[in-house]
């Protein structure tokens, strides 16, 4: 969407009607420009109601991302800093950008929309406007890459624990996959994307992307290859997204300084006790194509799957990262 229809999706977002002539005179621009406007908000997944004498109202409200209450819901003590665009391609792109450029540490950028967002292996990332929390933290590690085995599973279960904090706590039915999804009763509600630069001894700056499904309208939802969940349908009410950024910040602070302190062993426990696939019979698929078939008998202290498989417990590091459980085994 153009800069004018953020400008007038803000504007309704209170749900209640806005007269097209008074839009047009509070932004400066003709009538005709705020009818244009309304096109792309519905074009973008968003339903305006349109009733003549009384104006525009969107059918929900929606709640836009401000980076100045989300800076008083985050207090002094967090090192962040938030900045919020209306769009971007890949948040994480941007901020690798900017890393290169010399961005300083603990960076925040989210969009309302990212256009072209992706997950590993470059999977697509869907969401419509204001649906999602899209976002991606810049965090400067005096360590190299090497020492950071372990940090996506460390951020996957900071993520599970900001959500519970807002309420997904149903008898534990926020779980993770290895290695970066979280799961609602199986059904993805978060991912995240962890993209690295620096030397193999350090220092480091790394990316972290996550993406969360807050409102995940039917049409969006059949375009998503797996099964999928958003917190608002989970909690039975609307989310602040502000709130929701501020409580995973401040779990993500907590998280990367233990983390780098004393790498991912620490989280070990805490993490395999979520895994939603732990003494499952499953498939490992890995990049190369080749699957192979095991018990899942959790992580490794560098975060690494054991599988157990008839030639014995191995570890596995990467590839694709689905598991289909087959089964549950002893």
């Amino acid at each position: 969407m153009k800069a004018l229809a953020y400008n007038v999706l803000r504007r309704l977002a209170d749900g209640d009607f806005h007269a097209g002539t008074m839009l047009a005179q509070d932004i400066c621009v003709s009538r005709a420009s705020v009818w244009n406007a309304v096109q792309e908000i519905e074009a973008a997944g968003i339903d305006v109601f349109s009733v003549r004498g009384r104006g525009y109202r969107l059918a929900r409200p929606l709640v836009m991302l401000d980076a100045g209450r989300i800076a008083q819901a985050l207090g002094e003590a967090a090192p962040f800093t938030v900045e919020i665009v209306d769009e971007a391609d890949s948040t994480n792109t941007l901020l690798l950008q900017r890393a290169q450029a010399g961005a300083p540490h603990a960076s925040v950028l989210a969009a309302e929309w990212q256009t072209a967002g992706r997950g590993r292996m470059n999977r697509p990332w869907y969401a419509t406007v204001g649906g999602a929390l899209t976002f991606s933290v810049l965090w400067r590690f005096s360590q190299g890459a090497a020492t950071l085995a372990g940090l996506s599973l460390a951020v996957g279960l900071a993520v599970v624990r900001a959500l519970e904090a807002m309420g997904l706590s149903d008898a534990g039915a926020v779980g993770l996959k290895w290695p970066n999804d979280v799961l609602w009763r199986g059904r993805k509600v978060a991912g995240i994307l962890i993209e690295m630069q620096g030397d193999a001894l350090g220092p480091s700056a790394v990316v972290i992307g996550v993406g969360i499904n807050v409102r995940l309208p039917a049409a969006t939802g059949v375009r998503i290859d797996q099964a999928a969940a958003d917190i608002e349908t989970v909690c039975g009410h609307a989310v602040d997204r502000n709130q929701l950024l501020a409580t995973l910040l401040t779990e993500l602070n907590t998280t990367l300084l233990t983390f780098e302190r004393s790498g991912f062993q620490v989280f070990r426990d805490d993490w395999q006790r979520r895994h939603v696939h732990q003494g499952c019979a499953v498939r490992l698929t890995l990049g190369s194509g080749i699957s192979e078939s095991g018990l899942a008998r959790g992580v490794r202290d560098d975060g690494a799957l054991l599988l157990e498989t008839a030639r014995g417990v191995r570890p596995y590091h990467s590839g694709d990262v689905s598991l289909r459980a087959t089964g549950r085994g002893a």
